[in-house]
């Protein structure tokens, strides 16, 4: 979508889970707006429930300086605020009741005199935008997400300082396996990709990797397990996905958040299985559950360059007035789609990448 009329000042937020290189998004956006469109930037404070509650403030360049190589971000997020469902108050069951807040929302955005909002995020906040620029909001989208699941781009900034830091704790862990002779298990994120457990997984060089892609037959790690053993092999790693489930059953969840726009939480199939191994194989068997630590963090210099490219990338559609895009990366190369077209949706890894055939090459099961 193209508008002619300048921009004259933006907000830029940050919603969902928090990430490495969102505060480096936030820097180049905020500085390259002032410096070189000279546009004012005001800061949405934790995601939408900023929009929502008409908490912002104004940046400076001062106020962006020294953040690139700092984790998490300066403006706050959230995962549970939708202005098209927003919980307002409970039931006499205990249920959230919900309505619908956009118009606050608008409320907000005329009262700051905001000409549109970069939306920095994964797939659950394109899906917000997408809804915000149906009411008439305009937006830029700034992929970031740790599971690197947003459709339509190679890789999310974010991604590659999570693997690495998985890939540092299976590291550690896979000297105390060593060491006590047991089945160790390691649980990282990812929802319903699993590109997160794939590449760190490949990394620390695993015996058995996980993913919710490929549904785990119990017998075949069993197996795996017990062939490691008879063959001298004293210890077994296995990276699974928080998505991962057998054969026929279904995903673990950990909880349902009933005031959040995606209420499922998925977690504990590594304690799950570690009981389910122990007892059939009898080798003992330990879970371990990285949890937000792979969220946390100084970005890695990758992240902090790819970060400050998309966000150069949405300025650039700014002064072009190419409004509702989403930066992306295909073919190596900065490029653009609608945001209508990622929401509601995730990139999950196709059964032909070429990780998993290299897998099975360096003998790695996939529980299949």
């Amino acid at each position: 979508m193209a508008n002619t009329r300048k921009a004259t000042r933006i907000g830029i937020m940050t919603g969902g889970g928090d990430c490495p290189g969102l505060n480096a998004v936030i820097r180049v956006v905020t500085r390259a707006a002032i410096h070189q469109l000279g546009i004012e930037v005001i800061g949405i404070e934790d995601g939408f429930l900023g929009l929502i509650r008409n908490r912002m403030r104004h940046l400076t360049s001062d106020d962006v300086s020294n953040i690139l190589t700092v984790g998490g971000t300066i403006l706050g997020t959230s995962n549970r605020a939708d202005p098209v469902r927003f919980a307002i108050g409970k039931d006499a069951s205990g249920m959230p009741i919900f309505e619908d807040v956009t118009p606050r929302v608008l409320e907000h955005v005329a009262e700051r005199g905001l000409d549109g909002v970069v939306c920095i995020g994964g797939d659950g906040t394109m899906t917000g935008a997408a809804a915000l620029i149906k009411r008439g909001l305009p937006c830029i989208g700034v992929p970031k997400t740790i599971d690197n699941d947003m459709l339509h781009t190679e890789i999310t900034f974010g991604f590659t300082t999570a693997v690495q830091t998985a890939t540092e704790c299976i590291d550690r862990i896979h000297s105390t396996a060593s060491s006590h002779h047991r089945v160790m298990l390691v649980e990282l994120m990812g929802r319903n990709a699993g590109w997160l457990t794939l590449h760190a997984g490949l990394a620390s060089g695993c015996d058995i990797l996980l993913i919710p892609e490929i549904p785990y037959d119990l017998d075949a790690v069993c197996e795996a397990c017990e062939r490691r053993s008879k063959r001298g092999k004293r210890f077994t790693l296995i990276a699974v996905s928080e998505g991962a489930a057998p054969k026929g059953g279904h995903q673990t969840v950990e909880k349902i958040v009933h005031d959040s726009p995606d209420p499922i939480r998925l977690g504990g199939v590594s304690t799950v299985l570690a009981a389910q191994i122990s007892e059939r194989t009898h080798l003992e068997t330990r879970a371990t559950i990285l949890g937000h630590v792979q969220r946390g963090g100084t970005p890695v210099a990758f992240d902090r360059v790819l970060a400050t490219r998309f966000g150069f990338k949405a300025i650039e559609l700014v002064a072009e007035g190419a409004w509702n895009q989403l930066v992306v990366q295909q073919n190596g190369h900065t490029s653009t789609v609608p945001i209508e077209s990622v929401a509601g949706r995730q990139r999950t890894v196709p059964l032909d990448d070429p990780l998993i055939a290299m897998a099975r090459a360096v003998g790695t099961a996939v529980g299949d």
